[in-house]
């Protein structure tokens, strides 16, 4: 059967859909490209680590000879912990890596940074000389910033993992700094488990007085480690709490969040035709977001592919995707409803086929004023088949279409 004028996709339109299908068909939605990049940056942590332990078994020896003392002037401290970046930024970068795959945008900030700051560390050590380790640090960055819109959840998994790596790097830096400049407390600090204790009391501002700074390094030191753990223990029980209580506001005063569907259908109806035409484009492996404006008793689409929202206004229209959409379908029993949406459509001025259903034949003339690329009569549809079937003619699907918008139309 020959596809009438009226319906047929430019190229464009065309290859968007076949795409669209293809990514409906491997649930591209479900896993690209956030575990891609999880396991591409997890490999890229275990590499950094992995790269550091020859140098860190030499490192090791050096440090047992660090004792205790008044003044960081005294300590070795950069000749001893040369690799120690690296070696942070590789674990930093394996926790972020499942930071990535709930699509955390925390995550993805601080996987970009440390991503530029390993390559620099490899630049400072091989200098501009490319191997495979530089080519590959290069190609997550690329594939970081390319792909950057789809890591912008701010979740409680998100923001408990931003908790759990603030509150470790900080005690790091508390115990490790305590016990470097152990010689400038009353008592000295010479163990790492009183450093730790003297840590975990200080950034509580419990203070007990038993251990007090004397040296101006050691109280400076106090200092940093004071406003650091009042700033991060707040701000992680910010990260925790914050999109906790954000998300359920939105979703109680905005309702539904914004569709990033593109290259799909947005049906609206909730009759036979609607639910048929569902099911067909779904076996077709075309992905369609169904917009109706209160959620039905009985789901007949799947959860995902179900927005609440008024289907007659703009704003919703657009948050739904309309603007990158392949087609609206106004599948409503109401003419007049479908009449709207095909007009709400057309003022967003959206590139996609709009398709409207008409239920009484006297409306056929009105709907088509509203500049719809096609208009659906299933009962004089289901007419016309019908008669030709009886008289033995062969089915014309463009004859028929033309019918309905010449005769009928002027009816």
């Amino acid at each position: 059967m020959k596809v009438p004028e009226l319906i047929q996709f430019s190229w464009w339109q065309r290859w968007s859909r076949t795409g669209a299908r293809v990514q409906a068909a491997l649930r591209l939605e479900h896993w690209f490209p956030h575990v891609p990049m999880a396991l591409a940056v997890g490999l890229l942590g275990a590499l950094s680590v992995l790269e550091t332990l020859p140098s860190l078994a030499k490192v090791f020896p050096e440090l047992q000879v660090i004792t205790p003392t008044t003044s960081l002037t005294q300590v070795p401290l950069l000749s001893a912990l040369g690799t120690v970046p690296e070696l942070v930024a590789g674990i930093v970068l394996l926790i972020m890596a499942f930071g990535l795959l709930f699509r955390s945008r925390f995550s993805w900030v601080i996987t970009l940074l440390l991503a530029a700051v390993t390559l620099a560390l490899l630049v400072h050590q091989f200098g501009w000389t490319w191997n495979g380790m530089m080519v590959f640090n290069v190609a997550i960055l690329l594939a970081l910033l390319i792909f950057r819109n789809h890591f912008a959840r701010s979740s409680v998994a998100a923001g408990s993992l931003f908790a759990v790596v603030s509150v470790l790097l900080l005690m790091s830096y508390a115990v490790f700094g305590a016990y470097v400049l152990g010689a400038g407390f009353s008592p000295k600090i010479n163990n790492l488990v009183t450093a730790l204790y003297f840590s975990v009391v200080t950034m509580s501002t419990v203070g007990y007085g038993d251990i007090v700074p004397k040296s101006e390094d050691a109280r400076l030191f106090v200092v940093s480690i004071i406003l650091l753990g009042i700033t991060v223990f707040a701000t992680s029980i910010s990260a925790v709490i914050v999109p906790l209580v954000s998300g359920r506001m939105q979703r109680l005063l905005l309702g539904e969040k914004k569709s990033r569907r593109r290259n799909h259908y947005l049906l609206v109806g909730d009759n036979a035709l609607a639910q048929n035409t569902y099911r067909a484009l779904r076996e077709r492996h075309l992905p369609v977001l169904v917009l109706l404006p209160h959620r039905p008793e009985n789901l007949w689409m799947e959860e995902a592919d179900l927005m609440i929202g008024d289907p007659a206004d703009p704003e919703v229209l657009r948050q739904a995707g309309a603007l990158q959409a392949l087609g609206v379908l106004a599948l409503r029993s109401d003419d007049s409803e479908n009449a709207f949406i095909v007009l709400a459509a057309k003022d967003l001025g959206i590139d996609g086929k709009t398709v409207a259903s008409v239920d009484e034949v006297r409306n056929l003339a009105r709907l088509r004023k509203t500049g719809v690329d096609l208009v659906i009569a299933p009962q004089v549809l289901g007419g016309r088949v019908l008669i030709q079937s009886l008289s033995g003619q062969s089915f014309a699907g463009e004859e028929i279409l033309s019918g309905m918008f010449g005769e009928e139309a002027r009816a």
